[in-house]
Protein backbone atom coordinates (compact mmCIF):
# COMPACT_ATOMS: atom_id res chain seq x y z
CA UNK A 1 0.00 0.00 0.00
CA UNK A 2 1.19 3.52 -0.77
CA UNK A 3 -0.07 7.07 -0.18
CA UNK A 4 -1.25 8.44 -3.53
CA UNK A 5 -3.99 10.34 -5.34
CA UNK A 6 -7.06 8.33 -6.24
CA UNK A 7 -10.69 8.86 -7.23
CA UNK A 8 -13.26 9.17 -4.44
CA UNK A 9 -16.99 8.75 -5.14
CA UNK A 10 -19.47 10.34 -2.73
CA UNK A 11 -22.36 7.84 -2.78
CA UNK A 12 -24.69 10.33 -1.10
CA UNK A 13 -24.44 12.55 -4.19
CA UNK A 14 -24.24 9.84 -6.87
CA UNK A 15 -27.53 9.12 -8.66
CA UNK A 16 -26.16 6.25 -10.76
CA UNK A 17 -26.47 8.06 -14.11
CA UNK A 18 -23.34 6.27 -15.38
CA UNK A 19 -21.84 9.20 -17.30
CA UNK A 20 -18.53 8.66 -15.52
CA UNK A 21 -18.20 5.03 -16.64
CA UNK A 22 -17.19 5.46 -20.32
CA UNK A 23 -14.97 8.43 -19.42
CA UNK A 24 -12.76 6.17 -17.27
CA UNK A 25 -10.51 4.64 -19.93
CA UNK A 26 -9.02 2.17 -17.46
CA UNK A 27 -12.44 0.69 -16.64
CA UNK A 28 -12.00 1.48 -12.95
CA UNK A 29 -15.62 2.61 -12.39
CA UNK A 30 -18.73 0.44 -12.55
CA UNK A 31 -22.39 0.97 -11.61
CA UNK A 32 -23.17 -1.39 -8.75
CA UNK A 33 -26.43 -1.28 -6.84
CA UNK A 34 -27.43 1.95 -8.57
CA UNK A 35 -24.24 3.78 -7.56
CA UNK A 36 -20.89 4.40 -9.25
CA UNK A 37 -18.17 2.46 -7.48
CA UNK A 38 -14.42 2.03 -7.88
CA UNK A 39 -13.85 -1.53 -9.11
CA UNK A 40 -10.30 -1.72 -7.77
CA UNK A 41 -7.74 0.80 -6.57
CA UNK A 42 -5.10 -0.67 -8.87
CA UNK A 43 -7.16 0.28 -11.96
CA UNK A 44 -7.39 3.98 -11.03
CA UNK A 45 -4.53 6.22 -12.19
CA UNK A 46 -5.78 9.14 -10.08
CA UNK A 47 -5.73 11.61 -12.99
CA UNK A 48 -9.46 12.27 -12.85
CA UNK A 49 -10.64 12.06 -16.46
CA UNK A 50 -14.05 11.18 -15.01
CA UNK A 51 -14.39 14.38 -12.96
CA UNK A 52 -15.93 16.54 -15.67
CA UNK A 53 -18.53 13.91 -16.54
CA UNK A 54 -20.39 13.85 -13.21
CA UNK A 55 -23.44 16.16 -13.20
CA UNK A 56 -23.79 15.75 -9.41
CA UNK A 57 -20.15 16.60 -8.53
CA UNK A 58 -19.95 13.28 -6.72
CA UNK A 59 -16.39 12.50 -7.86
CA UNK A 60 -13.23 14.03 -6.47
CA UNK A 61 -9.52 13.25 -6.19
CA UNK A 62 -8.20 12.55 -2.70
CA UNK A 63 -4.97 11.23 -1.23
CA UNK A 64 -5.12 8.01 0.78
CA UNK A 65 -3.44 4.66 1.28
CA UNK A 66 -4.18 2.39 -1.68
CA UNK A 67 -2.74 -0.19 -4.01
CA UNK A 68 -0.33 1.26 -6.61
CA UNK A 69 -1.71 1.87 -10.09
CA UNK A 70 -1.00 -1.32 -12.10
CA UNK A 71 -0.71 -0.72 -15.86
CA UNK A 72 -0.45 -4.44 -16.68
CA UNK A 73 -3.56 -5.22 -14.63
CA UNK A 74 -5.44 -2.42 -16.41
CA UNK A 75 -4.52 -3.89 -19.82
CA UNK A 76 -5.85 -7.30 -18.76
CA UNK A 77 -8.96 -5.71 -17.26
CA UNK A 78 -9.74 -3.81 -20.48
CA UNK A 79 -9.17 -6.95 -22.56
CA UNK A 80 -11.52 -8.90 -20.29
CA UNK A 81 -14.19 -6.19 -20.52
CA UNK A 82 -14.03 -6.16 -24.32
CA UNK A 83 -14.27 -9.96 -24.49
CA UNK A 84 -17.18 -10.24 -22.08
CA UNK A 85 -18.98 -6.99 -23.04
CA UNK A 86 -20.04 -6.66 -19.41
CA UNK A 87 -23.01 -4.26 -18.99
CA UNK A 88 -22.41 -0.96 -17.17
CA UNK A 89 -18.60 -1.16 -17.35
CA UNK A 90 -18.23 1.25 -20.26
CA UNK A 91 -19.06 1.12 -23.94
CA UNK A 92 -17.56 -2.04 -25.50
CA UNK A 93 -17.25 -0.12 -28.76
CA UNK A 94 -14.63 2.17 -27.21
CA UNK A 95 -12.26 -0.68 -26.27
CA UNK A 96 -8.78 -0.18 -27.77
CA UNK A 97 -8.29 -2.24 -30.91
CA UNK A 98 -5.60 -2.54 -33.56
CA UNK A 99 -7.29 -2.98 -36.94
CA UNK A 100 -6.10 -5.18 -39.75
CA UNK A 101 -4.76 -2.83 -42.38
CA UNK A 102 -5.15 -3.40 -46.10
CA UNK A 103 -2.76 -1.74 -48.54
CA UNK A 104 -4.14 1.57 -49.82
CA UNK A 105 -3.25 1.31 -53.48
CA UNK A 106 -2.50 4.52 -55.36
CA UNK A 107 -4.44 3.16 -58.34
CA UNK A 108 -7.56 2.97 -56.23
CA UNK A 109 -7.49 6.76 -55.91
CA UNK A 110 -7.68 7.53 -59.59
CA UNK A 111 -10.71 8.89 -61.46
CA UNK A 112 -13.89 7.33 -60.17
CA UNK A 113 -12.22 5.72 -57.17
CA UNK A 114 -14.72 4.86 -54.46
CA UNK A 115 -17.70 5.61 -56.71
CA UNK A 116 -20.39 3.21 -57.87
CA UNK A 117 -18.55 2.92 -61.19
CA UNK A 118 -15.36 1.63 -59.53
CA UNK A 119 -14.50 -2.05 -59.77
CA UNK A 120 -13.05 -1.99 -56.25
CA UNK A 121 -13.91 0.28 -53.31
CA UNK A 122 -11.16 2.42 -51.87
CA UNK A 123 -9.70 0.47 -48.91
CA UNK A 124 -9.42 2.02 -45.46
CA UNK A 125 -6.03 2.92 -44.04
CA UNK A 126 -7.36 3.13 -40.46
CA UNK A 127 -5.23 1.05 -38.07
CA UNK A 128 -6.72 1.93 -34.66
CA UNK A 129 -9.99 2.20 -32.77
CA UNK A 130 -11.26 4.35 -31.10
CA UNK A 131 -10.06 7.52 -32.82
CA UNK A 132 -11.72 10.27 -30.73
CA UNK A 133 -9.12 11.78 -28.39
CA UNK A 134 -11.53 11.74 -25.44
CA UNK A 135 -12.07 7.98 -25.78
CA UNK A 136 -8.54 6.77 -26.51
CA UNK A 137 -6.88 5.02 -23.53
CA UNK A 138 -3.28 6.22 -23.02
CA UNK A 139 -2.17 2.59 -22.64
CA UNK A 140 -3.56 1.50 -26.05
CA UNK A 141 -0.95 -0.74 -27.74
CA UNK A 142 -1.14 1.13 -31.04
CA UNK A 143 0.20 4.30 -29.40
CA UNK A 144 3.47 2.78 -28.19
CA UNK A 145 6.51 4.48 -29.85
CA UNK A 146 4.17 5.79 -32.56
CA UNK A 147 4.36 8.67 -35.02
CA UNK A 148 1.00 10.08 -33.98
CA UNK A 149 -1.47 11.80 -36.29
CA UNK A 150 -3.61 14.44 -34.54
CA UNK A 151 -6.42 15.55 -36.86
CA UNK A 152 -9.14 18.18 -36.69
CA UNK A 153 -12.30 16.19 -37.24
CA UNK A 154 -13.43 18.14 -40.33
CA UNK A 155 -10.27 17.25 -42.28
CA UNK A 156 -11.27 13.78 -43.59
CA UNK A 157 -14.46 15.29 -45.04
CA UNK A 158 -12.60 18.06 -46.84
CA UNK A 159 -9.52 16.17 -48.08
CA UNK A 160 -10.54 13.31 -50.35
CA UNK A 161 -7.16 11.53 -50.32
CA UNK A 162 -6.91 11.50 -46.52
CA UNK A 163 -6.39 7.76 -46.02
CA UNK A 164 -3.60 7.30 -48.58
CA UNK A 165 -1.87 10.63 -47.92
CA UNK A 166 -1.86 10.64 -44.12
CA UNK A 167 -2.89 7.34 -42.50
CA UNK A 168 -0.10 5.13 -43.85
CA UNK A 169 0.89 3.14 -40.75
CA UNK A 170 0.12 5.88 -38.24
CA UNK A 171 -2.44 5.86 -35.41
CA UNK A 172 -4.88 8.75 -35.64
CA UNK A 173 -6.63 10.79 -32.95
CA UNK A 174 -9.32 13.33 -33.80
CA UNK A 175 -10.93 16.28 -32.04
CA UNK A 176 -12.39 19.73 -32.55
CA UNK A 177 -10.47 22.59 -30.89
CA UNK A 178 -13.49 24.90 -31.12
CA UNK A 179 -16.32 22.72 -29.80
CA UNK A 180 -14.45 20.41 -27.41
CA UNK A 181 -12.67 21.10 -24.09
CA UNK A 182 -9.23 22.30 -25.15
CA UNK A 183 -7.63 22.13 -21.71
CA UNK A 184 -8.91 18.59 -21.23
CA UNK A 185 -7.31 17.72 -24.58
CA UNK A 186 -3.98 19.23 -23.49
CA UNK A 187 -4.00 17.11 -20.34
CA UNK A 188 -5.17 13.95 -22.10
CA UNK A 189 -2.70 14.27 -24.98
CA UNK A 190 0.14 14.97 -22.54
CA UNK A 191 -0.75 11.77 -20.70
CA UNK A 192 -0.75 9.83 -23.98
CA UNK A 193 2.60 11.25 -25.10
CA UNK A 194 4.25 10.42 -21.78
CA UNK A 195 2.68 7.00 -21.25
CA UNK A 196 3.16 5.71 -24.79
CA UNK A 197 6.56 7.23 -25.54
CA UNK A 198 5.26 8.83 -28.75
CA UNK A 199 8.16 9.63 -31.13
CA UNK A 200 6.57 12.40 -33.22
CA UNK A 201 3.28 14.21 -33.77
CA UNK A 202 1.82 15.44 -37.05
CA UNK A 203 -1.16 17.79 -36.82
CA UNK A 204 -3.52 18.03 -39.80
CA UNK A 205 -6.02 20.86 -39.51
CA UNK A 206 -8.32 23.07 -41.53
CA UNK A 207 -7.29 26.57 -42.69
CA UNK A 208 -10.05 28.30 -40.69
CA UNK A 209 -8.65 30.37 -37.78
CA UNK A 210 -10.37 28.45 -34.98
CA UNK A 211 -8.66 25.25 -36.12
CA UNK A 212 -5.24 26.64 -35.18
CA UNK A 213 -6.17 25.60 -31.66
CA UNK A 214 -5.43 21.94 -32.35
CA UNK A 215 -1.79 22.76 -33.13
CA UNK A 216 -1.63 24.80 -29.94
CA UNK A 217 -3.09 21.85 -28.01
CA UNK A 218 -0.32 19.59 -29.35
CA UNK A 219 2.37 22.16 -28.55
CA UNK A 220 1.10 22.70 -25.00
CA UNK A 221 0.82 18.94 -24.38
CA UNK A 222 4.46 18.50 -25.40
CA UNK A 223 5.48 21.41 -23.18
CA UNK A 224 3.53 20.00 -20.25
CA UNK A 225 5.67 16.87 -20.09
CA UNK A 226 8.96 18.62 -20.95
CA UNK A 227 9.60 16.33 -23.90
CA UNK A 228 11.59 16.83 -27.09
CA UNK A 229 8.97 15.51 -29.52
CA UNK A 230 9.01 16.70 -33.15
CA UNK A 231 5.79 18.47 -34.14
CA UNK A 232 4.71 18.97 -37.76
CA UNK A 233 1.64 20.67 -39.23
CA UNK A 234 -0.31 20.36 -42.48
CA UNK A 235 -3.14 22.78 -43.29
CA UNK A 236 -6.08 21.81 -45.53
CA UNK A 237 -8.22 24.37 -47.35
CA UNK A 238 -12.00 24.21 -47.27
CA UNK A 239 -11.77 23.44 -51.01
CA UNK A 240 -9.95 20.22 -50.11
CA UNK A 241 -6.40 21.18 -51.07
CA UNK A 242 -3.18 21.13 -49.05
CA UNK A 243 -2.74 24.82 -48.26
CA UNK A 244 0.59 24.41 -46.47
CA UNK A 245 2.78 21.58 -45.31
CA UNK A 246 5.09 23.30 -42.85
CA UNK A 247 7.12 20.32 -41.80
CA UNK A 248 8.58 20.73 -38.32
CA UNK A 249 6.84 23.30 -36.14
CA UNK A 250 9.07 25.03 -33.60
CA UNK A 251 9.63 22.60 -30.76
CA UNK A 252 8.13 23.14 -27.35
CA UNK A 253 11.36 23.58 -25.42
CA UNK A 254 12.49 26.47 -27.65
CA UNK A 255 9.44 28.56 -26.77
CA UNK A 256 8.18 30.18 -23.60
CA UNK A 257 5.48 27.88 -22.21
CA UNK A 258 1.95 29.18 -22.65
CA UNK A 259 -0.64 28.09 -20.14
CA UNK A 260 -3.75 29.19 -22.03
CA UNK A 261 -5.34 28.21 -25.30
CA UNK A 262 -5.95 30.83 -27.97
CA UNK A 263 -9.32 32.55 -27.89
CA UNK A 264 -11.50 30.90 -30.54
Amino acid sequence: MIQRKIVHIDESKCDGCGQCVPSCHEGAIRIVGGKARLVSDKYCDGLGACLGHCPRNAISIIERQSQPFDEAAVAEHIKSQAAQAVPHTGCPGSAARVLERHPVEAAAHGPGAGSAASAEPTPSGLMNWPVQLTLVPPHAPYLRDAHLLLVADCVPFAYADFHRRFLDGRPVLIGCPKLDDGQFYVNKLGQILQTAGVRAVTVVRMEVPCCQGITQIARMAIQSIGADIPLEETVISIQGEIRSDRGPVQRAESRSPSRSLPTL
